[in-house]
Formats: C-alpha cells, sequence, structure tokens
C-alpha cells in the first residue's frame, strides 16, 4: 500500500488555527473547531487533515449532509485514508445517499478487511437497502471479529427479523443482551419480535425491563401500547399509545396548531373542535366514528382527513366542515387527532362505539356501473384484497402476492371483484386471464368509488388493509385475514371483532402460513355458496 501523501506544511498562522481548532475538538467545542478547520481550508483548500477533521465534527454534530461534502474531498486528497473511508460511507448513509455508502465502505474494506465498523455500517446500509441476507452475513463477519459488541448482535436481529426469522432475532437480542444487560434498544427490539411471534406477555416484560431502565424511552412505550391494546386493555393502552408524539418516526405527523389538545376533560358545548387525521387511511376510517359521539356534546365539527377520504367522509362532520389535509384551517377552538379519540372518551372493550353502518358511498353512478359489469350468474359478488400499502411497517407480515390467493379465485362459488389499487403489470395480465375476476379498482377516484362498488358486493375478503376497515364501517360482511401476530385491533384468539360487528376473522396458525388460511377461507366460501344470498 502506498504512503499517505504528506500535507504541504502551514505557515505559522494557519498551523495555530489548525492546533486550535484540534483543541477545540478535543474538548467539545464543535462550532469553534468547525469555524477553525474552515478557515485552514479557505487557505489550503485541499489539506487532507482539516477536510477529514471538518466531515468528523459535521458527523459529530449530527450533521451528516455538511459532512459528506468536505469528507468527498479527504478521499480525494487522500484515497487510502481508512477513517476518511469509512467516515465518508457512515455520512453517506447517515444522509439517506444508501448506494454511494456501500461503495464507500466497500472501498474501507478492500483498505482495511477486518475493518469491524466498516462491517457493521455495511449491514445497516444494506438493510437500509433491503438486502437484508447479505446484511446478515456483514453482521456476521463483524461479530466474528468483535464477538463482544452487543450492537452488532441487535443489528443482527434486526435483519433477521427483517427476513421473517424471529426465533434467529431473538437469539441474537439475547447474545447483545448477555453482553449488556441494560441494553435498551435491544430490549425493545426482542419485544418486536415476540409481538410477531404472539407471545404477548413475554414481550410486555421486555418492553418494561427498558422502561425500568430508561422510563421516558417513548419507543418502548409506544410498543407496549400495543400489546395493552391486543390484551384488550383499551383504556392503559390507548394512555401509553399517546408516547407516539415523542417518537421520530412520527415527526412528520407532529403538528403545533396553536389551539388546546381536547383528550375529554372539558366541555365542548358551543365550542368548535378540528379531528384530524393523522397517519393511515385505515385508521381514520375506524376512528372517524367518535365524530358522531363528538356532535352529541353540541360541538360543531371541522373534519380534517386524507384527500381520499374527504368525498367519502364528509357527512360525518355532522353538518361542519370537511377538508382534505393541506387545505386552509377554518377557525376551531380545540382540536384532537382521530387516534387520541378513544383515549377522551375512556373506550374499554364493553363500551367501543360500533353502531354500524357510519360510512355510506355518496350517490353517484359508479356503484351502478361495476353492477353492470359483474357477471355474477347467480353467485356471490365477492370482493378481493390480498395486499396494502408497502410502506406500512408490518407490511411484509400482512400482505399477500396475488399466487397467495390465486386457489381462491379459481373457485366457482364466487364472482370475485379486486379492490386491489396499483397493481403491478404482471398481476393485471395474470387477473385478466382468470375467468370471473373483475378488476374495476384501477379506475377509482378515490374511496368513496371504492364504496360505491363495496355496497354492491355480498362479501368482501381481505388481508388488514383499509378495505377492511371500509367494509366493516359500512356494514358489510368481510372476512378478514390476518398474520400469525396481527395489528392489536383484531385482539387475540377471536373470531369476531368488536369494532365492526359484521366482521369475521381468519388468522394464520403460525407465521407466513397464508396457504391453510386461504383454504379455510375457500371451504368456507364454498359452504355459504349453498345458502340462499340474502
Amino acid at each position: 500500500m502506498s504512503r499517505p501523501p504528506i500535507p504541504p506544511p502551514l505557515s505559522d498562522k494557519l498551523a495555530q488555527a489548525m492546533s486550535a481548532a484540534v483543541a477545540a475538538h478535543q474538548h467539545g467545542r464543535l462550532d469553534d473547531a468547525r469555524g477553525l478547520y474552515a478557515k485552514v481550508l479557505r487557505t489550503e483548500p485541499n489539506h487532507f487533515p482539516a477536510l477529514y477533521l471538518l466531515g468528523v465534527v459535521h458527523l459529530q454534530g449530527g450533521q451528516a449532509r455538511e459532512a459528506v461534502k468536505p469528507l468527498a474531498a479527504a478521499v480525494k486528497a487522500n484515497p487510502a485514508s481508512i477513517d476518511a473511508w469509512s467516515s465518508y460511507g457512515v455520512a453517506l448513509a447517515m444522509a439517506g445517499e444508501h448506494v454511494p455508502a456501500l461503495d464507500a465502505l466497500d472501498r474501507t474494506l478492500l483498505l482495511a478487511p477486518r475493518h469491524t465498523g466498516a462491517l457493521m455500517n455495511r449491514g445497516n446500509v444494506l438493510s437500509a437497502l433491503g438486502r437484508h441476507g447479505e446484511a446478515v452475513e456483514s453482521f456476521e463477519r463483524a461479530i466474528a471479529l468483535d464477538p463482544g459488541n452487543p450492537e452488532i448482535a441487535n443489528n443482527r436481529g434486526n435483519a433477521l427479523c427483517q427476513l421473517g426469522r424471529y426465533d434467529e432475532a431473538l437469539t441474537s437480542y439475547d447474545r447483545a443482551l448477555a453482553l449488556k444487560a441494560d441494553y435498551v434498544p435491544a430490549l425493545e427490539n426482542r419485544g418486536n419480535a415476540l409481538i410477531v411471534l404472539n407471545r404477548n406477555d413475554e414481550a410486555l416484560a421486555s418492553y418494561r425491563r427498558a422502561l425500568a431502565i430508561r422510563p421516558d424511552y417513548a419507543d418502548a412505550r409506544y410498543a407496549e401500547s400495543f400489546v395493552l391494546l391486543r390484551l384488550g386493555e383499551l383504556q392503559a393502552g390507548f394512555r401509553q399509545y399517546e408516547w407516539r408524539w415523542q417518537r421520530s418516526e412520527l415527526a412528520s405527523y407532529r403538528r403545533d396548531l396553536g389551539k388546546p389538545l381536547w383528550l375529554g376533560e372539558a366541555p365542548l358545548s358551543g365550542k368548535t373542535i378540528l379531528l384530524h387525521a393523522e397517519q393511515g387511511f385505515g385508521d381514520t376510517i375506524q376512528f372517524i366514528r367518535y365524530a358522531r359521539l363528538i356532535a352529541r356534546m353540541d360541538a360543531a365539527i371541522v373534519l380534517e382527513v386524507q384527500p381520499a377520504l374527504k368525498r367519502l367522509l364528509a357527512p360525518l362532520a355532522q353538518g361542519g366542515t370537511t377538508i382534505g389535509r393541506g387545505e386552509a384551517l377554518p377557525p376551531f377552538d380545540c382540536h384532537c387527532p382521530l387516534l387520541s379519540l378513544p383515549l377522551a372518551f375512556g373506550t374499554e372493550l364493553a363500551s367501543v362505539p360500533a353502531d354500524i353502518p357510519y360510512v355510506s358511498p355518496p350517490g353517484d353512478r359508479i356503484g351502478a356501473r361495476w353492477r353492470d359489469r359483474i357477471a355474477a350468474g347467480g353467485r356471490r359478488k365477492v370482493g378481493i384484497v390480498w395486499s396494502g400499502n408497502p410502506s406500512f411497517r408490518n407490511d411484509r407480515n400482512r400482505s399477500m402476492v396475488l399466487a397467495d390467493v390465486a386457489p381462491l379465485l379459481a373457485s366457482t362459488d364466487a364472482a370475485f371483484v379486486s379492490l386491489n389499487p396499483g397493481l403491478a403489470p404482471q398481476d393485471v395480465s395474470a387477473l385478466a386471464a382468470m375467468a370471473g375476476v373483475v378488476h374495476p379498482a384501477d379506475e377509482f377516484r378515490d374511496f368513496a368509488d371504492t364504496a360505491a362498488v363495496v355496497a354492491g358486493l355480498d362479501l368482501v375478503i381481505t388481508t388488514d388493509t383499509a378495505v377492511a376497515h371500509l367494509a366493516g364501517a359500512m356494514g358489510k360482511p368481510v372476512w378478514i385475514l390476518l398474520s400469525y401476530g396481527p395489528d392489536w385491533r383484531w385482539l387475540t384468539d377471536r373470531e369476531d371483532c368488536p369494532w365492526y360487528p359484521t366482521a369475521r376473522l381468519f388468522r394464520q396458525p403460525k407465521i407466513g402460513d397464508w396457504a391453510s388460511v386461504i383454504e379455510r377461507v375457500r371451504e368456507e366460501l364454498a359452504i355459504a355458496a349453498r345458502a340462499p344470498i340474502p
């Protein structure tokens, strides 16, 4: 390996600035150090130590994007510097530039194949790119070199979870905790894996161990809320769920509305309250039911929802104002996010407001148009949805692919209507080749159109998607196909749902086993086909 180039000597004045910068850096005065390194670089723009250390200062200050430029110049000035390439890779990864980050970390490992930090960061980048199998390999190489590092074991567990290898992930988290018993992220991640495995009491214990160490750890509080809700402890669960606002993941949903938050403690008579959607379509449909309870409190409602739900849900404003997210807000006195309404009303399992239907399609012609195109031939008309939004945090477990539902769609016991929007071209072609299946979803303008088609169906069969909530809110018979460790709202060990009285739940008997769920649904559909259509 060639020797790194020796930087040219600095003038006395710049040498003093460099020495002062290093001293400020060592004493944690990052702003002073940043300014002094920049001063050196104004005179000597290719001075490697100043370039490298300026990048490091930016990284230490959480300024990844600002770190990229000086570190890119540093590796150009000294391409043999292991530390510069490694830091450059970290800066790129933190800035979300994962492909060039991987290149930089691979360059680091060409120079230093046993660089543990580069191997771990490479694994993190591969995970961010969705290449989880390669990430596991990178973490395992790092563990072989540094078996006492709990962070690597924790990150390996995360990659294994993404691959659906939850039992192995638990072993990895337990390894991290054996190395560092108070390692809070590993305790939280361990709980997350246990939730998917439906081991709820163990998950709760893991979160509570984390919270005993860090009571203000919002991620563990938030995760604990899901277990409580899944176990039917709604009041305690919804109290904990308010911790969601402290999580960086929900930063984009946090809003400073300049008006008080209403959580049920004050009378609303004569006031105007803003009820606003915050997360997914299904959440909005599920919790918009509380608007009717608000209206009974002699309050005027401003309802803010996703634009795709505005036309459908406008009647739920109870004579008030409905706007799409992003539109100008009218005056209001207080506000409440929709997912905080169960807390505001002290909801328990026995008091879930489940007076359905509370959603119905507007009176336009799309439903009639599609009824004419669905050739049922005396069979039940069945809507089908097998996948949801891939950005949903648990989509890999809740969604299926078309091949999974193909045995059901081959059944002659029903005329199927695909309600899955945004299909891949190959799936559209495959559906077109299936006799008795029509696919109107690509022509839907919004959920009002979806509802208009659902209104003309006899049954909806869907995974855990917004259409499950839509059908349930409309009072339509709906069969909901659930993963082994499903979302909290479907509770545990039951086939009914207190939120949607017309829902029937079909649960996986083990992780990933959609085949047995589809077979059971196919059998039940055959039984239903022999009964008169209501």
